[in-house]
């Protein structure tokens, strides 16, 4: 009895560790990219049907690494990839009460033509050398949106 029930526990044990190693890697993967631009589903009005994929991308500094870094980074070398790879840039922005902070919007076609240039933009050398080169550590947080009908910018 005692060897069926510490069976019993170790087969829990391995159920929880495989569901602790799913949730993680699930939490490490890239999300997909939502709809965002063209061709959006029906439920989201207000929406110009000729809107790109817009994502607004923020980067906070974490402590020890180095603002004026990241902006030199951006500044010599991203903004060339970003480019080379078809990303069209809508501008970047220093918070001014947010000194650690760098803000920015992209522009693509559609979420697939988003997906495209990160890829290529990721496996870039140039960038994996930039990478490497000029390290900074920031927490990444992105926005994906669509122009309403009623925008200027689309």
């Amino acid at each position: 009895m005692e060897k069926r029930l510490a069976l019993a526990g170790f087969g829990l044990a391995v159920i929880i560790l495989s569901l602790t190693i799913g949730v993680a890697a699930a939490q490490n993967a890239p999300a997909p990219t939502p709809p965002c631009g063209p061709n959006l589903p029906a439920d989201i009005k207000n929406v110009a049907k000729d809107s790109r994929c817009f994502e607004l991308r923020t980067y906070t500094v974490r402590e020890g690494s180095s603002i004026d870094l990241l902006h030199k980074r951006f500044r010599e070398r991203t903004t060339a990839l970003f480019k080379k790879h078809g990303m069209t840039i809508i501008g970047y922005w220093q918070p001014v009460a947010k000194p650690n902070t760098l803000i920015y919007i992209l522009a693509y076609k559609d979420a697939a033509a988003r997906d495209a240039a990160w890829s290529a933009f990721g496996a870039d050398p140039d960038w994996v050398k930039t990478r490497n080169e000029m390290q900074v550590n920031v927490q990444v947080d992105n926005v994906f949106m669509s122009a309403t009908d009623y925008s200027p910018t689309r």
